[in-house]
């Protein structure tokens, strides 16, 4: 059954690179070239190209603040030592790494973040702990 199944995939990866022809895929030139005159240099010194980085910022602001203490609290819960609860509240790739790797610290630095959570359940603020770049959230 197993070598049928192996016949049929190749069968079918066959077929996908016999239809995937290179002559059907070119690049326009001229249109790449059109492209280069119409863009517009930025200077990213310049004071007005800073005017979308502070919107950009005011907008992370209030999505900061619609981070659910029940939601953070829930996620710590069921899948702390994974660190979702960290990247929920915005935390840096680098900690939720490090939360991955060793497992939430053991389970211990997991199990610490679960009842800071549960206080910011009961006190409904957890403005603290979102976009906290540390390791240990506390």
């Amino acid at each position: 059954m197993s070598k049928f199944i192996l016949s049929v995939l190749f069968l079918f990866l066959g077929a996908a690179v016999v239809q995937g022809n290179t002559s059907d895929y070119f690049l326009d030139h001229s249109a790449v070239d059109q492209l280069f005159a119409e863009a517009e240099e930025v200077d990213p010194l310049a004071m007005h190209s800073m005017a979308p980085t502070v919107a950009a910022t005011q907008n992370n602001v209030s999505i900061a603040q619609d981070k659910e203490p029940a939601v953070a609290f829930l996620l710590a819960w069921f899948v702390g030592p994974l660190g979702i609860h960290r990247a929920y509240l915005g935390t840096s790739t680098g900690t939720i790494v490090g939360y991955i790797l060793t497992l939430g610290g053991c389970g211990i630095v997991a199990f610490v973040d679960w009842i800071v959570l549960l206080i910011g359940v009961i006190n409904d603020d957890i403005s603290q702990y979102v976009d906290n770049p540390s390791f240990f959230m506390w």
